[in-house]
């Protein structure tokens, strides 16, 4: 070998975050010691984040097929069929602890890895996602990493030209050591030009093309792996440098390149770099393969293959082409200035040879690695879900339902966050038709009446309160949001965000969520195409909320029909589909304007949620709604004014109801949503909902300049469209005005 294997110490196999156990399945799979290269390796595709050590046992208890699934999970993103040859493509992952330690790089280089995963699969991105998770405002440093993540995210996807179209952004105390990073990314290709990333043909060229190897990211996948506290939130080195005008040129090098027939498998250097790339590909083909470390483009001067294969360098990709179609593919990326060198050979005995100036760097068997990863079934406990509280929730003192409202429209989860938006580019490529502060956001798809209704949902205070229903919760939910918009639900992609897993409330907190994805995704017929598990979202023992979020993509057939959440004319009717219920628990209402964090998660009927689902999307279909918004954070006072403000309409409304005002107006119970139809359709909006067995209250009509509602006859909110925006549009822009 030609490098020297070092003493194998604790602290060695502790810094690369090997247990003893686990070093004694590498002796066993090697035969002997490894050297430091190979214990790298090892310590990158072992890591929880490429190998998903403590989450497999559950994920396979996910939904991944169903009639429009043309790629389930296992490659760098899932495809789903949206008719005359076309498969939309996503996924969701999460750049936490980069985006904690430097926000805006780690946010930015989050963006350029998602985007990299879906057009390595031959797909064009159209439209990126971002559900954001902080701290408290006021916590320390959380201005800066709110303004830092933003500029990220924005930063990355307005240069490379792919719009930002929605998402959303969610305050809680939990967040204040470690805020989370999810960002989605939708692309479109042809059936017959998805890519996929196996390794094959003996003899075939292997490719490196985009930017040049730098140091930037080494132990990248294994600091994913693992808790934070003060020394580690300070590891800048471990995060990617990200270039966006680099990641244009990759990406139009990539599609033309797989125009042609010249490649055969092509992945993005993402999580572990080189490493995961090689070992992946030929772990798909079983196959191995020989490379030249020398040979790969460097940015600094005296690497070693350590670093070259740790290094977490973006906008790199690695292909396989055919042999003797090498230089045209080469031709392309110098064509548009990209690195690109022929770095080794696909062989046909499953081991990954590295060799560097001619030396024998390291010599690994690929499934021991890949395939025969460590599977961990750690110990596991179950708490209780929170139970309603002796005698309900107490109200006494507290304020009238205009304070309320008004105080949660200024809410942090609640405002506007135009503030955000405004830094995003929504519109770019020109097929945004609804882009952020609507249910869902849609993109037409070019040459073809269809769209496409995208969202990312979760309420990580549900997912608190009861692991499961809170998860189901996050699909309902998403589906909700794409039904109001016309669209029906197709598929999930998801970015399951927790604590340590080694200790038994979280991985009970895990192992939950998962079942109750897998229930909402089964009773909805959305399958799990895609996504990505982060774990340790910890520091100095203070855990994350569960933040298992949803990502979904839903179909428009006639894009013309895109139902907007606002009201639209005056006169319209304004009615309620849905039961409310009196559950205020993990409420905003309560969190906000109570101040307690306290409740059960709020009931969910699966099967409601698809009654209303098919409701919805029956009615856009006919033509027949002007609005629709689905009834979730702050209930249905929030929902009424955030139908009101975008178009400066509101409301004359009465309702009967055995409730409490506040608890009518507040409450989150779910399937809920406010529609609005011209008059003269009530009766066809009626057999319909009846139809589908959706209970439905005309609640009043669409009027100009004020929202005012009555129950039981008795005026509780009256107040101007005018001051619900100021409430609502000012307050994150204040927020970020306060310096720290």
């Amino acid at each position: 070998m030609g490098v020297t294997a070092p003493a194998i110490t604790p602290g060695l196999l502790a810094e690369h975050k090997l247990t003893r156990e686990e070093y004694e399945r590498i002796l066993a799979a090697l035969g002997r010691e490894p050297n430091l290269v190979e214990l790298g390796i090892f310590s990158a595709l072992w890591s929880e984040h490429c190998s998903y050590k403590s989450s497999k046992v559950f994920l396979r208890d996910l939904p991944t097929t169903g009639k429009r699934v043309v790629q389930g999970p296992g490659e760098n993103a899932g495809a789903v069929d949206i008719g005359e040859g076309l498969a939309v493509v996503f996924k969701m992952e999460s750049h936490n602890h980069p985006s904690f330690i430097e926000p805006t790089q780690g946010a930015a280089t989050g963006v350029g890895g998602i985007l990299r995963d879906v057009f390595t699969m031959g797909a064009r991105p159209i439209a990126v996602l971002d559900p954001l998770f902080f701290g408290d405002p006021k916590a320390p440093r959380m201005h800066g990493l709110v303004d830092g993540v933003v500029r990220g995210v924005g930063g990355y996807g307005n240069c490379i030209g792919i719009p930002t179209v929605g998402g959303s952004t969610f305050f809680h105390p939990s967040y204040n050591g470690n805020i989370l990073v999810n960002v989605m990314a939708v692309g479109l290709v042809r059936h017959e030009r998805i890519f996929k990333a196996k390794a094959s043909g003996v003899g075939n060229p292997v490719l490196y093309a985009g930017s040049k190897t730098g140091r930037d990211g080494i132990h990248g996948a294994s600091m994913a792996s693992d808790v934070f506290d003060d020394e580690k939130s300070q590891r800048r080195p471990t995060v990617q440098v990200g270039d966006p005008f680099t990641e244009k040129l990759l990406l139009e090098a990539v599609l033309e390149v797989l125009e042609g027939d010249a490649v055969v498998a092509i992945q993005d250097m993402g999580a572990a770099g080189l490493t995961s790339s090689s070992f992946e590909m030929c772990a798909r083909g079983h196959v191995g393969m020989r490379l030249d470390l020398d040979r790969v483009p460097m940015r600094e001067a005296g690497m070693t293959p350590y670093e070259l294969m740790l290094s977490e360098s973006q906008e790199r990709m690695l292909l396989v082409t055919k042999k003797g179609r090498e230089r045209e593919v080469i031709a392309v990326f110098e064509k548009w200035g990209l690195d690109v060198a022929e770095i080794g050979e696909v062989t046909g005995e499953p081991r990954m040879v590295l060799h560097w100036h001619g030396e024998v760097a390291a010599d690994l068997p690929v499934a021991p690695l890949v395939d025969e990863a460590p599977v961990y079934r750690r110990p596991w406990t179950l708490a209780e879900p929170l139970k309603p509280l002796e005698g309900g929730i107490d109200l006494a003192g507290a304020p009238d339902e205009k304070t309320a409202l008004l105080a949660l429209l200024a809410s942090p989860n609640l405002c506007s966050k135009a503030w955000i938006w405004r830094q995003y580019d929504q519109s770019v490529r020109t097929n945004t038709v609804f882009g952020p502060g609507g249910d869902a956001a849609v993109v037409r798809v070019k040459g073809t009446k269809k769209g496409l209704a995208l969202t990312a949902d979760v309420n990580p205070r549900y997912c608190f309160a009861d692991p499961m229903r809170g998860a189901a919760h996050a699909v309902a939910e998403a589906a909700m949001n794409v039904a109001c918009t016309g669209a029906r639900p197709l598929a999930i992609t998801d970015c399951l965000n927790f604590g340590n897993p080694e200790r038994p409330e979280i991985m009970g907190q895990l192992a939950a969520a998962v079942k109750g994805l897998s229930l909402a995704c089964r009773a909805l017929e959305t399958p799990v195409v895609s996504g990505n598990v982060s774990l340790y979202n910890e520091t100095d023992g203070e855990s994350i909320l569960p933040t298992p979020t949803v990502g979904m993509v839903g179909l428009l057939d006639e894009v013309a029909r895109a139902v907007p959440h606002a009201f639209a004319a005056e006169h319209d009717v304004v009615a309620l589909f849905g039961e409310t219920r009196d559950e205020l628990g993990r409420s905003e209402y309560l969190a906000t304007v109570l101040g307690r964090d306290e409740g059960p998660c709020p009931l969910l009927d699966l099967l409601a949620v698809r009654s209303m689902v098919d409701l919805l999307v029956d009615l856009a279909t006919d033509g027949l709604l002007s609005s629709a918004h689905d009834v979730s954070d702050g209930g249905l006072a929030v929902a009424l004014a955030e139908c009101s403000m975008p178009n400066g309409l509101g409301a004359v409304l009465n309702v009967e109801t055995a409730l409490l005002p506040t608890v009518y107006l507040f409450s989150q119970s779910t399937p809920r949503a406010v529609v609005s139809f011209p008059p003269g359709k009530e009766k066809h909006v009626l057999e319909a909902a009846r139809r589908h067995g959706v209970p439905t209250a005309f609640l009043g009509r669409v009027t100009k300049d004020a929202l005012r509602v009555s129950v039981s006859g008795n005026v509780v909110l009256d107040v101007s469209v005018s001051t619900l925006k100021r409430a609502s549009e000012e307050a994150f822009e204040t927020m970020m005005e306060v310096t720290e």
